[in-house]
């Protein structure tokens, strides 16, 4: 009996990471039609008897502007570029930040991010850790660096309800994603640790700070020219 319930969960698990391989694969070209923090939102909006609707618009790799690309990358991960899914320089700084109690600091890469947004519910347990150490490698591996920076931009959450860079550019500033000035684009990158409590188009004195560090920060990479060497 245990051998057949052992047989049975490897065959199960086998399955499972092929669906996986073939999901991601799958994604390299074809739109995701939304995501699973998406459908987590929806869910809880219904729980709290507060219905929202949800906003996202798919814009391809060249309509997404470079500012915004760059102010992305300068404010949530700047060896984007270079790691392989993890920074483990960033790892062990959050380590020995947290373990001197102050206060708690991820080290969580676009690649990342883009795992556990597109496929895994949000939390913290060591299951989900797992998966998404497992799809990470998988977008890693199959997507070239420029697709997971366009899943990202057109995935992640920029207030409730609000996902995608053009969403977040027409509620925020009214205009589309492929109008907004290096200003702005800083400020969207700038709340994005706290996207459904911080704003963009009324920052606080904290967010503008941050939007112009990031803008140095995108100076100091190199601008657009970054994303030349970005395969």
């Amino acid at each position: 009996m245990v051998r057949s319930l052992l047989r049975r969960l490897f065959r199960y698990t086998l399955i499972s990471m092929a669906a996986s391989v073939l999901l991601v694969l799958l994604f390299r070209w074809v739109p995701p039609p939304g995501s699973m923090v998406m459908v987590e939102r929806k869910i809880e909006s219904w729980i709290d008897g507060k219905p929202i609707d949800l906003y996202r618009e798919w814009r391809p790799w060249r309509e997404l502007p470079d500012n915004l690309k760059m102010s992305v990358v300068a404010g949530e991960d700047q060896h984007f570029s270079e790691h392989w899914g993890f920074d483990m320089d960033a790892i062990r700084q959050a380590f020995s930040h947290n373990e001197a109690g102050g206060s708690l600091r991820g080290a969580s890469t676009i690649s990342q991010q883009v795992a556990k947004n597109l496929f895994l519910w949000t939390g913290r347990s060591w299951v989900r850790k797992g998966l998404e150490a497992w799809f990470t490698v998988l977008i890693e591996t199959l997507w070239p660096k420029q697709r997971i920076l366009e899943v990202y931009l057109n995935s992640v959450e920029w207030d409730s309800g609000i996902f995608g860079a053009e969403a977040a550019a027409q509620h925020h500033f009214g205009i589309g994603a492929p109008y907004l000035s290096d200003r702005q684009a800083s400020l969207l990158a700038a709340i994005l640790p706290n996207p459904r409590e911080w704003s963009p188009s009324h920052p606080s004195a904290y967010v503008s700070r941050r939007a112009n560090w990031i803008r140095q920060q995108v100076r100091q990479l190199g601008g657009s020219d970054y994303l030349l060497h970005m395969k």
